[in-house]
């Protein structure tokens, strides 16, 4: 895997991995087939490097989506494809539209994903990549009616 310096003034925090060294191939779904279910993961165990800084960036990381593709991401896997970018030096901005780009694509369905990340230089950074179509939020709500008419 290819390294990249840090900026000079910083050198002493080291080297960093390209974003290569990112592991998509770790993800897995399993079949599942309830396309008005929303699906929403978070995890606050986000962390990549600033390319700029060589500092670490921590977020949490919030992805959602609703399973038209009838599958669904394998929690396990995730947490590793997530861990893969700990040494890798990309920008917040970058990160968060990678991760979508993966997640649709073997999931085969819209995808929102939410980094926010922890204050740097008294900055509050949230990068919102992807969005749900409205239509998925009107299909969910049409099963939220179907169930309460079925349920009184």
């Amino acid at each position: 895997m290819a390294e990249q310096q840090a900026r000079e003034d910083v050198s002493f925090l080291g080297t960093f991995q390209e974003s290569d060294a990112i592991r998509e191939d770790l993800l897995e779904t399993f079949p599942f087939d309830s396309p008005a279910q929303r699906i929403e993961t978070e995890t606050a165990e986000f962390s990549a490097v600033c390319p700029f800084s060589g500092l670490p960036d921590y977020a949490t990381l919030t992805i959602t989506y609703y399973p038209t593709g009838k599958k669904c991401v394998e929690l396990r896997s995730l947490k590793y494809y997530i861990t893969s970018y700990r040494n890798v030096g990309i920008y917040q901005e970058e990160a968060t539209a990678r991760i979508r780009n993966d997640l649709e694509a073997v999931l085969e369905c819209p995808v929102e994903v939410k980094t926010r990340y922890n204050t740097r230089g008294g900055f509050d950074t949230l990068c919102i990549e992807g969005a749900l179509p409205p239509a998925y939020e009107a299909l969910q709500e049409g099963a939220l009616q179907e169930n309460r008419s079925t349920t009184t």
